[in-house]
């Protein structure tokens, strides 16, 4: 049973080695809106992922691609030996998480002399890149 487990680390450390996780928390988005903007993104050719953040419309996408860039240069001083796979295409968003952050609670006036809560939401995003699963048919 301890064999299996050491071989199971040492693969799970291999495979660290050649992905790049990038993550940024406590961003003043809700989550929601967030995994909205992440969603284009998951599963997209890195170069691709980052015209459609930069022409993006949404709030969200100025984080995104902010750390999208930061997840690529994370996997290119992992990968210094492959530099030609990020110019081929061969880089992808592997996955993207959105979790919920800090919530900020404030109170507001409301009629008849009550107290109204605004929860001012946020969130953590993770960026992982990997390299695209190569086919058996290539």
């Amino acid at each position: 049973m301890g064999a299996r487990k050491r071989i199971m680390a040492e693969k799970l450390k291999a495979a660290k080695k050649v992905t790049a996780i990038a993550k940024v928390n406590n961003v003043p988005t809700s989550p929601r809106k967030m995994r909205l903007v992440a969603d284009t993104v998951r599963g997209v050719e890195v170069n691709r992922a980052l015209d459609l953040l930069k022409y993006s419309k949404k709030d969200a996408s100025i984080v995104l691609e902010k750390l999208l860039r930061s997840a690529i240069a994370n996997w290119e001083s992992k990968n210094q030996d492959k530099s030609k796979e990020l110019d081929n295409g061969n880089v992808i968003v592997k996955t993207i998480m959105v979790g919920e952050g800090r919530t900020i609670k404030r109170i507001r006036p409301c009629p008849q002399g009550r107290a109204g809560r605004i929860r001012k939401r946020s969130n953590h995003v993770t960026v992982i890149l990997d390299v695209k699963p190569t086919t058996a048919a290539e």
